[in-house]
């Protein structure tokens, strides 16, 4: 009985570790990349080098179906975004990567180094917050 006590006293974290690593790994969409990032404002203000602009939606916004490869442009503001899908072309936003579960929008500088902006989508339910790592379209 003892044995089997020690056995179960090993095993039940080694499959907590298992888990959060097999979480951790479906986490990752695309590989990280660690070089530095070349970013700009959400909205273009003509200054190279400025941090991207992490902008909240409004609490109404139930968009939340934005995924890689789609196009987007801002109809709010910096501080109030509006996104809505469009065709793509110039002078919009490119969906680079959608990282789930998440609020930092920094995770673009390592996760998608091309972004020069992200959106992040904060929800009172924090499984369903997410970051869109974006690039602007010439």
């Amino acid at each position: 009985m003892i044995i089997g006590l020690v056995a179960l006293l090993l095993l039940c974290p080694c499959l907590a570790l298992a888990g959060w690593a097999v979480w951790q790994a479906g986490e990752d969409d695309e590989p990280t990349i660690s070089a530095p990032a070349t970013s700009a404002p959400a909205e273009p203000t003509g200054t190279p080098g400025v941090a991207p602009n992490t902008v909240q939606p409004s609490p109404s916004e139930e968009d939340d179906d934005f995924a890689k490869g789609d196009c987007v442009v801002n109809d709010g503001s910096d501080d109030d975004a509006e996104l809505r899908k469009v065709p793509c072309g110039p002078k919009t936003y490119e969906v680079l990567l959608r990282i789930p579960a998440t609020t930092d929008g920094d995770r673009c500088k390592t996760r998608a180094p091309q972004a020069t902006a992200n959106y992040v989508h904060d929800n009172s339910v924090d499984v369903l917050d997410y970051v869109l790592c974006l690039r602007e379209r010439d």
